[in-house]
């Protein structure tokens, strides 16, 4: 499909990145075992989303990954510190 791999050296011919790898036990596996209850590709798109595109977008595209890494440790530092206030008891009411 993609020259473009075989070009940059990233796939060699005949090699199987092992995502499309695991794949090729799938039908087997569902046929032995039915499908996995909670499995569902919605919801690992979705925290790729979270956790990749939305912080790739934020960066500068210079140093993305650490740009990326920060942006995923504030957003953990945010989410704990809302638990934390709900937990306290601080944000419940009206603000105004």
């Amino acid at each position: 499909h993609r020259t473009v791999f075989k070009t940059t050296g990233v796939r060699s011919e005949g090699h199987i990145p092992p995502h499309q790898h695991s794949m090729e036990h799938y039908p087997k596996a569902i046929r032995d075992f039915a499908a996995l209850n909670g499995l569902c590709s919605s919801i690992s798109e979705s925290k790729h989303i979270k956790a990749i595109k939305e912080p790739w977008r934020r960066s500068n595209r210079y140093n993305a990954l650490g740009q990326m890494l920060a942006t995923n440790q504030h957003i953990d530092k945010l989410a704990a510190a809302q638990v934390h206030f709900n937990d306290s008891g601080m944000l419940e009411g009206n603000i105004i």
